[in-house]
Parts: C-alpha cells; structure tokens; sequence
C-alpha cells in the first residue's frame, strides 16, 4: 500500500529527485559508533532519526521490486504487508520499553501525516502549475469510507474508557494500565479491525481489484529493475538495520525529548511519524509533480488505512507478549479529535474527483495547526 523511491543507481530516479533519503545513509554508522561512545541523547536521537529515512525507502524499494514480479494479487500482498514496516519496527521497540502513549501517538501521527501533510504537499506541489488535478473519486472514495469505520472502531476503547469513568490518558503520560475491561474490550476490537483488514484485501485484491490498480507501469519504474535475491537480501538487510536504529532511538526517546524541550507526545505524533515515513511521503509529492494524483492518493490513504486496520490492532495483540502490560486502544483526547478531523477531511476531498493547489496549502495548514497544539503539550 505504499511505495518508496529507488537508490543509487537508477540515474533517471536520481535525476528527478527521488534518490535523496540515501544521501542520509551515513549516519547509519555514525548513529552506531555514537550510541557505543555514549554520545549526548539529543545528538544520538538526531542521528538515528535521520538513519532511520534511508532504510526505509530502502525497504520500500525492495518490497515494490518483489510485488513487480510477484504478479498483481501477491504484489499487492506484499505491498499491504511491508508498506509500513519501518513503523512498525519503531512502535516494537517502543511497545517493548513500556512507551505505550509514544506508541499510539506514533500511529495517529502516521494518519495525520498521510492525510494532511502529505496529502497536502502533493496537491499544493502537483497543482502550481495547473488548475487542477484529476483522479479516480470513486476508487478514492471507497478508500476513504473504509478508513473512516476502521478509524471509528478504533477509537470505541476510548469512547468506553470515557463514559465508564476510567477517563482518557494524559498526552504527558508514558503509559496507563487500564482495568481488565478496557483491556478485553480493545483485544476484541483489535481482532475485528484485523479480520476487516483481511476482508479489506479480498476486497481491492479479488472482488474489486480493477479499482485499485493504480498500478506504476513502465513509465513510473523507479530506476533499473532489481532480481528477486537481490531484492529480498536488500529487504533483509534494511530491516535488520531499521531494527538496530529503531532500538537507538527509541532508547533516547525520553531523555532527548526532555534536554530538547518537547514532549514525548510531541516527539511520537510528529517527530518520529515524520521521519518513518520521510521516503514514502516524498514519493507520493514527486507523483503528484509529474501529474500522477491517483498513485499520490492510493499512498496516502492507503498506507493511513493499514495503520487502522493492521498496524494498530497488531501492537495490541504483541503487547500481550511483550512489554510491561497490554497496550489499550485508548488514545487521549487531542489524538481523538485530531484522528476524527482528518479522515472526516479525507473523505471531503476524495469525493470531488480532483484537487488544487488552494486545497492543498490548506491541508498543510491544518496540519501545522495541529503540530503547533501538540507542541504546546
């Protein structure tokens, strides 16, 4: 469900820009060789951060070479499944450290991100120069209406949690261990969000896969197509390295956030949703430059809807194995508002069948908005 731009190598990808998150790949050993020295937290945090954009988009490239060649059914499998990975890789080990609130501010901001700021950016970049851009409202709006009853079951632990007197987090706090009955009622929603993840596959990949296929073509290759050893050792290798960064960061997450000044809170929903997802949103602009607004779209929306339907409800689940307790779906009130907002917007703007630049500034404004509130946290 998402993608990711080629590396060194494919002169014409390097030529349009898209080759930039592997100018970061130095800080890879830099952040390593930092963290066994004992280096200051901030410029631990910093580094391995900005380490962590070139592993994905590397991981991102591998999984697109593999669905090229795995036909259009697996290919888009393997796209569901290893589209948000880098994600996934950090909430782990933050789940793992008992940074549950870092956990699902993480998520949220994935969906914010998507949806506002990158939604935003491709159609202010791809709309300067033209009146406007056209794409497929049907398509997207399906898409659109599926994120928005994931995003509704997800927040019915905090609704509960709410009106049961329990309340809802604090974004300052670390983590809530939350009576047996929230717990239960967000394992059972988690069960449902995934079994309508797989429903949602069977659904773009079977029944209706002739509207989603906004498929790359020949044109839109990124670069000199790569072997399926080479791809799969390249996906291996990139996720290995995004775990080892992944750790790093998240072991500086609270000291760091603390000398810069910020909140964890504002750390998980903008800092670290940003930069796990740096390549993918620069893809989804660059497609909307050269007039591609249905592939900028299917990126968005559909890398925000498996966070809903796959990412979320999964680190529920792992959290009964790992970490200091289960992890509730129970997101406090600026990430309920927020998650509301911004696929109640998505939904708006798909249903129109095209898009402007005005549209898109002001994407990017609510968003800024936004990380403004979470900065005053």
């Amino acid at each position: 469900m998402s993608t990711a731009p080629a590396p060194p190598g494919a002169p014409r990808a390097f030529n349009a820009g898209e080759s930039w998150p592997y100018v970061l790949l130095p800080f890879i050993p830099l952040g390593i060789v930092l963290e066994l020295a004992g280096a200051d937290s901030t410029i631990v945090f910093v580094v391995s951060a900005l380490a962590i954009v070139p592993t994905a988009a590397l991981m991102g490239r591998a999984t697109i070479e593999l669905a090229a060649r795995a036909g259009p059914g697996i290919g888009s499998l393997l796209n569901a499944t290893f589209g948000n990975a880098p994600e996934l890789i950090i909430a782990l080990f933050a789940l793992n450290a008992g940074l549950h609130e870092v956990v699902k501010a993480s998520l949220v901001g994935s969906v914010l991100g998507n949806l506002l700021l990158v939604l935003g950016a491709a159609a202010l970049a791809g709309g300067r120069k033209r009146v406007s851009q056209q794409f497929d409202a049907t398509a997207a709006g399906v898409q659109a209406l599926i994120l928005l009853l994931a995003v509704t079951a997800l927040i019915m632990p905090a609704v509960f949690a709410l009106v049961g007197g329990d309340g809802l987090p604090l974004p300052s706090e670390q983590a809530v261990n939350y009576p047996s009955d929230v717990a239960q009622l967000s394992v059972g929603v988690a069960i449902v969000l995934l079994v309508g993840y797989g429903s949602a596959l069977i659904f773009s990949l079977r029944t209706h896969r002739d509207l989603f296929n906004p498929s790359f073509g020949k044109e839109d290759h990124l670069g000199t197509p790569w072997s399926v050893r080479r791809s799969v050792v390249m996906l291996a290798l990139a996720g290995a390295v995004a775990a080892v960064m992944s750790e790093i960061l998240v072991g500086t997450i609270t000291e760091a956030s603390e000398a810069i000044g910020l909140s964890r809170f504002f750390v998980g929903i903008v800092v670290v949703a940003v930069i796990s997802n740096a390549a993918e949103h620069w893809v989804a602009v660059s497609f909307a430059l050269r007039d591609k607004m249905d592939i900028a779209l299917n990126i968005t929306i559909a890398s925000s809807t498996q966070i809903a339907l796959f990412a979320a409800p999964l680190l529920v689940l792992v959290s009964l194995f790992i970490g200091p307790f289960e992890m509730a779906l129970v997101f406090n009130g600026l990430e309920v508002v927020a998650l509301l907002l911004a696929v109640l917007i998505a939904n708006h703007i798909t249903q129109e069948g095209e898009s402007s630049w005005f549209e898109g500034l002001q994407l990017v404004a609510v968003y800024l908005v936004m990380a403004t509130t979470f900065a005053f946290v």
